[in-house]
């Protein structure tokens, strides 16, 4: 059996990596928690795939009771390895059918952080990371069409500290929002 740890500190959970049944409870001084066995990687991926299933359908995906796993949810909650339930949109059928990923490079002078925090303001941006390289921030946007993407580009070009930007439009969506799950194996003691 596939067994993780997470790592809990200051009420922050974190993968800690495989273990084996001997483990000593400790690592890098953080106390090692809760383990994520091969029932609750089912129970991940069943959520996932619907995360409105009632608790004895998922109960008998996995073979428990449902009580067992609404303890084991409740506790992967708690752990905050589940850190929500959402609903998928088809934003397209809500009008929102252009879809952009824009790379933003930062002036010599320009602040990251404030940067960061004009960004926050506009409702077209769907998803912001900050990275390294040539760009400091990469966004998603999503706009009705090309002319509303044009506009967004002008604000984004007018925000303090933004040096340029570069903007790849997505012509389709494969797939997106995927979980992953680390595929680690049991320790060989």
């Amino acid at each position: 059996m596939s067994t993780f740890e997470f790592e809990v500190e200051s009420g922050s959970a974190g993968l800690a990596g495989p273990t084996g049944a001997g483990g000593s409870g400790r690592a890098g001084g953080r106390r090692r928690d809760q383990a994520l066995d091969d029932v609750d990687r089912r129970l991940l991926l069943e959520l996932r795939a619907n995360a409105r299933i009632a608790y004895a359908d998922l109960a008998r995906s996995v073979g428990l009771s449902g009580p067992s796993v609404a303890d084991r949810v409740r506790r992967m909650e708690q752990l905050g390895i589940i850190r929500g339930y959402r609903t998928e949109w088809d934003l397209a059928a809500l009008g929102l059918g252009v879809v952009a990923l824009v790379s933003i490079e930062q002036s010599d002078y320009g602040d990251q952080d404030e940067i960061g925090a004009a960004l926050v303001e506009l409702p077209e941006i769907e998803d912001c990371w900050f990275v390294a390289g040539d760009e400091s921030y990469v966004v998603k946007v999503r706009v009705p069409d090309i002319d509303a993407l044009e506009g967004l580009l002008g604000r984004l070009r007018r925000i303090a500290g933004v040096g340029r930007t570069h903007t790849t439009v997505v012509l389709s969506t494969k797939w997106e929002g995927r979980s992953v799950l680390p595929d680690v194996e049991p320790d060989a003691e």
